[in-house]
């Protein structure tokens, strides 16, 4: 067995909260990656969908509720000490003010902004799917 299999597996869910061309950016209040950036979010809890965690995580750390839409990317990251399985989806703020909890900023960001964080190692690693997507639905829209 080599070390990599023998790590733990650690499931989260992302909100790509989205308001036309713009995503909504939190950055990280605390822990080793304090400062970087991130689409907000956390860890599934057992019994529950990846979708229903989200919207508790939003509900917990942003005091607000959101609907959660279509899968935006699937992010498979080795962090030092286990393996991040990271679930992204679009979402859409239903109702509710962003009250930050957790976090020590935040920022709506259009297409081109998104390259002026400095993203997470994973998220980083999703956002060319997501930005892809992003760019699909608006021309989409526009039709």
């Amino acid at each position: 067995m080599s070390l990599e299999s023998s790590k733990k597996t650690v499931r989260v869910a992302a909100a790509v909260i989205r308001d036309g061309n713009r995503l909504f950016a939190t950055q990280r209040g605390w822990g080793p990656h304090q400062g970087g950036w991130e689409f907000p979010g956390g860890k599934i809890e057992e019994g529950e969908t990846p979708q229903q965690a989200l919207a508790r995580e939003i509900r917990e750390e942003l005091d607000a509720e959101i609907a959660v839409g279509p899968l935006a990317a699937r992010v498979e990251y080795e962090e030092p000490g286990f393996h991040l399985s990271m679930d992204c989806f679009f979402c859409a703020l239903q109702s509710g003010q962003w009250t930050l909890k957790e976090h020590a900023a935040a920022r709506w960001l259009t297409l081109e902004q998104l390259d002026e964080v400095a993203w997470l190692p994973a998220d980083a690693t999703a956002l060319p799917r997501i930005k892809s997507r992003l760019q699909a639905l608006i021309s989409q829209e526009k039709m």
